[in-house]
């Protein structure tokens, strides 16, 4: 390893948390900070320096420049904004956020700061990116599949479905339109439509339907004439969760309750919370199945990636935030480790062209359990 560095991670979630407890294994010493006291108490003895803090509070700008590196996990509503303030503090950012705004629009500020700022970086977006642009880069891709879902092992009616990620940024898969790209041509169509059952090997049969995680596949790759994402669920999901959109539980036009306005989706995202949290010692797992096509040395030819990951019960440690959160540090460390040159903002697709750089990623996810199966369809 190299030389301990000094890492601030923004955001003390789930996933936060499994990133800094993992820098910290990594020998690096780590400050995690969050304005939520309670996020941070699962962090306590831990070895960790935890910072109680608001985003918007001038007291980040004194954590940012002690930093040698930043880690970004913030809900994505804050995401762009805490991007564009660790670029002005001149610190290097890899960052899961997953923000609504277009991350490539502080790639000029970011280069010129001679930073390398890397955005999306987790499971999907983030791996999955990588996998294709390492592909990208040695064949011609004609297609490009990605199906991917985290769910927990026991199906509880009503929802068959608990989260480990921001409950708003859920919901926002039902409602924002998914964007993707067939025989050429880009395709808008609305959340949860094109259902489809899928047999997902050792996670069963799910059920697929199109949402907006392509992200910067779209512009990083206009020559690929067929993406598609789907995010996976138990069978029957997308049935109520099409009755509580069209009812307009989701919605963010504010209504009249009374003397109160209120956006609906606030109120659902409310309601919703308590039935999405894990419990402790709750089981779940997550499912990505990757598949590019086209051809490579003038012959057809085609990769399938498959990832089954469970909750890792000796550490305590969710699936989605092992598979997401390794993956961003993996990449972290092939920054503070020189591995990762390149400066601007860099889509997630850009960090693991090379064979070294892609092997070096996937091993780094190994070493901690978390495993891409790799066979040629």
């Amino acid at each position: 390893m190299s030389n301990p560095s000094n890492i601030l991670v923004l955001g003390a979630g789930l996933v936060g948390q499994a990133m800094a407890l993992d820098m910290h294994r990594n020998g690096h010493r780590v400050v995690v900070a969050d304005r939520d006291p309670q996020a941070l108490e699962g962090l306590k003895n831990r070895g960790l320096d935890l910072r109680e803090t608001d985003f918007e509070s001038p007291r980040l700008d004194d954590l940012l420049s002690r930093a040698d590196l930043v880690i970004g996990a913030a809900p994505g509503a804050l995401g762009y904004r805490l991007m564009e303030r660790v670029i002005d503090a001149g610190r290097n950012l890899v960052d899961i956020s997953f923000c609504p705004e277009d991350f490539m629009d502080l790639d000029r500020k970011a280069r010129d700061r001679g930073l390398c700022v890397v955005a999306d970086m987790g499971v999907a977006p983030g791996m999955c990116n990588a996998l294709l642009g390492f592909h990208d880069a040695h064949m011609e891709v004609e297609s490009y599949r990605c199906l991917v879902g985290g769910l927990p092992f026991r199906r509880e009616w009503p929802l068959e479905y608990k989260s480990s990620w921001s409950p708003m940024d859920c919901l926002e898969e039902y409602i924002r339109p998914a964007r993707f790209r067939v025989d050429g041509e880009d395709v808008v169509r609305e959340a949860l439509s094109d259902q489809e059952r899928v047999d997902c090997g050792p996670a069963g049969i799910l059920e697929a339907w199109n949402s907006d995680g392509l992200r910067s596949l779209l512009s990083s790759f206009p020559h690929i004439p067929n993406l598609v994402e789907k995010t996976l669920r138990y069978p029957g999901t997308v049935d109520y969760l099409r009755v509580l959109r069209t009812l307009g539980y989701f919605s963010t036009d504010p209504v009249e309750v009374g003397p109160q306005s209120i956006r609906p989706i606030d109120l659902t995202a409310a309601l919703l919370f308590p039935r999405f949290r894990l419990e402790p010692g709750e089981g779940e797992f997550t499912y990505m199945m990757v598949e590019i096509r086209g051809r490579e040395k003038g012959q057809p030819a085609g990769y399938r990636y498959s990832l089954y990951d469970e909750y890792h019960r000796e550490s305590d440690t969710l699936s989605m935030a092992r598979c997401t959160g390794y993956t961003c540090t993996g990449v972290a460390s092939m920054v503070l480790d020189g591995t990762l040159k390149e400066t601007g903002v860099l889509p997630p697709e850009r960090v693991a062209t090379t064979q070294d750089r892609i092997d070096i990623l996937l091993n780094y996810l190994a070493d901690r359990g978390v495993r891409y199966a790799k066979e040629a369809i």
